[in-house]
């Protein structure tokens, strides 16, 4: 499949992904990542390995798109899944501390 990451083209494959990241060992995911084999990478870390250029020389984004075309799974920032779950009001978190139900009719 032929993508462009960073105003280059390249031709990538799966199975050229995978080969590429073959023995890479996974930094620590503190922003979005792409699940390769059985491990999960950042997406920067991919890209870099990938394209062999600089991270600062393109988006996770492009990344992410590249390997969702090519049939990768994709996730979201870790933080993203915690801020769509509404916080709960201090109402709410004592009346769960005290065992009850947390809502109030008004």
């Amino acid at each position: 499949m032929r993508c462009v990451i960073a105003r280059y083209p390249f031709e990538l494959t799966k199975d050229g992904v995978l080969a590429s990241m073959k023995g890479v060992k996974p930094e620590a995911v503190t922003a979005e990542s792409v699940t390769i084999g059985r491990r999960r990478y950042p997406v920067k870390q991919v890209g870099e390995v990938i394209t062999r250029q600089d991270r600062r020389d393109f988006s996770g984004g492009e990344v992410i798109r590249a390997m969702t075309r090519l049939g990768f799974t994709c996730h979201p920032h870790p933080d993203a899944e915690a801020a769509a779950a509404p916080a709960p009001t201090p109402l709410q978190t004592a009346s769960e501390l005290l065992g009850g139900p947390g809502t109030t009719d008004a």
